[in-house]
């Protein structure tokens, strides 16, 4: 699937961190099933995952932790905190650190979601980018996350070499 990146080409990894939003699992109360599920998926696809995380509901914790990491990786996941209940603040944390967002990848994660559940809807995850680095918002619970990364996982390659600066197209 990624093999048209010209980084996987080159025989060189794709980055990416996985970021768990969750006060419960950042407390000890649950275990993270999302955040494994997540970064064995992009393993599948090729990536070098270099940072696994698990933050709480925090909006400052997370916009100070998804600055840092878009200096370090291409894509930052993050699973977790995207519902409407009173602290779901990851889709806000991302917007206020991104440059740009790209609605179409959120829109495609919730109208690929709603195939399985009409409770997809309530997932407010964004995408965008800062500087270089792609930023994906995933749902929490673990299907629903693998099935909303699966849904954009052709995206990504493209995006992230437009975001490298590779923008010739192919005739």
């Amino acid at each position: 699937m990624f093999s048209s990146t010209a980084d996987a080409q080159a025989g060189k990894a794709l980055t990416a961190a996985v970021i768990t939003i969750s006060d419960s699992c950042a407390s000890g109360k649950r275990e993270d099933l999302s955040g494994p599920a997540v970064a064995q998926f992009l393993q599948e696809l090729r990536f070098e995952v270099t940072v696994r995380e698990t933050v709480p509901d925090d909006p400052t914790k997370i916009q100070n932790l998804l600055i840092r990491l878009a200096r370090e990786v291409q894509l930052i996941v993050t699973s977790g905190g995207t519902g409407i209940a009173a602290r779901d603040f990851t889709p806000e944390a991302t917007v206020a650190v991104c440059e740009r967002l790209l609605d179409g990848v959120g829109e495609c994660m919730r109208a690929e979601g709603t195939k399985k559940t009409p409770l997809a809807g309530l997932s407010r995850g964004v995408c965008g980018v800062r500087g270089r680095a792609l930023i994906l918002n995933l749902p929490g619970s673990p299907s629903g996350a693998l099935e909303s990364l699966k849904a954009v996982a052709a995206l990504i390659p493209h995006a992230i070499e437009l975001l490298s600066g590779k923008t010739e197209h192919k005739h």
